[in-house]
């Protein structure tokens, strides 16, 4: 009698304790998840989808587009926000160096209607292969319809991501070994390689327009493209947000894609600053300015101008554009 006496107790005392215990779970407050919010660099990870695909369009004027993801074939609208990353041959670019057709990682976040349409980056499969460490091991080599079936893990094959798949190339595939232009035939079972591929219009399908049979390879293209990138920041200005409007200064939040330039600021560096409209180009005229500080805070950089007038034509959480005066 004892026994059960005390055998109840224990689990009327645990029933209690379960109970305290998913009172005190329904009581914790669910993780806010951020919102895209114009003006402001938010990427809301508590909430994203990342998506292999196939782009379809771009309209470079409204940064706007469409991409076919290739598990599903689905089509998705995409708005690029102004500081969406663009990495482009494993390093920064812009919108317009994706090539339509081209493979890519979409990162996407919903809007007030649920809709997956806000873009926070494109990843191209060369920065995505590059940054992981992955490559495509050759497991047969298909002469007749010249592919490769490959293997898709780590380089020292620690991590396998997939396997079974497929490397198309065609007559205009081009292969480099060491820098130079290579060929097919140049190719062996074993090798590790990577590339940039275009989408079949369906399906998982990939045909290359470019194989790396060697690191060396996708790193001077990596090279080329920060060079044309620093060139196009020097040009175009650096990219970012109006946040704060005064008669005699401005604050702005420069992009991450700035940084190229950005991490030299200097106080008392002369800049000139213009406002940019949804295409991200500067209009109107530019107005003269001097750095007070630029501090680096993550990916981005706040910086403080001051200016000899009102700066005329800027709008708080309007775009802008930076040039360091030499």
């Amino acid at each position: 009698m004892k026994t059960t006496v005390r055998y109840l107790s224990i689990v009327a005392f645990l029933a209690l304790l379960g109970l305290r215990i998913a009172s005190a779970e329904d009581q914790k407050p669910e993780k806010a998840v951020r919102k895209i919010t114009p003006g402001q660099v938010i990427v809301p990870f508590e909430r994203m989808r990342r998506i292999w695909g196939e782009l379809l369009s771009v309209d470079l004027e409204t940064r706007t587009g469409t991409f076919r993801a290739e598990h599903n074939d689905e089509v998705f609208h995409f708005t690029a926000m102004p500081y969406a990353e663009m990495l482009h041959h494993a390093t920064f670019g812009d919108l317009s160096d994706f090539r339509i057709g081209e493979r890519a990682i979409f990162r996407m976040h919903e809007n007030e209607a649920g809709e997956w349409v806000w873009l926070t980056y494109i990843q191209d499969e060369m920065n995505m292969l590059n940054g992981h460490k992955e490559y495509y091991f050759v497991d047969a080599i298909d002469a007749k319809n010249r592919a490769l079936p490959f293997t898709w893990a780590k380089g020292d094959k620690t991590f396998i991501r997939e396997t079974g798949l497929t490397l198309q190339t065609d007559k205009d595939t081009q292969f480099w070994k060491k820098g130079k232009p290579a060929t097919f035939e140049d190719i062996k079972v074993g090798d590790k390689l990577r590339a940039k591929t275009r989408g079949t219009g369906k399906g998982r399908g990939r045909i290359a327009w470019h194989v790396f049979l060697d690191d060396e390879s996708l790193l001077k293209f990596q090279t080329e493209q920060m060079a044309i990138h620093r060139k196009k920041m020097t040009v175009e200005g650096l990219p970012g947000y109006v946040d704060v409007v005064t008669d005699s200064s401005l604050e702005l939040t420069l992009f991450q894609e700035a940084s190229v330039l950005a991490d030299d600021l200097k106080p008392g560096q002369k800049i000139r600053v213009a406002a940019a409209g949804v295409n991200r180009k500067s209009k109107g005229n530019s107005i003269d300015a001097e750095l007070v500080s630029c501090h680096r805070t993550g990916k981005i950089y706040k910086v403080e101008l001051k200016t000899k007038n009102r700066p005329e034509g800027f709008e708080v959480t309007g775009l802008a554009r930076a040039w360091l005066d030499k």
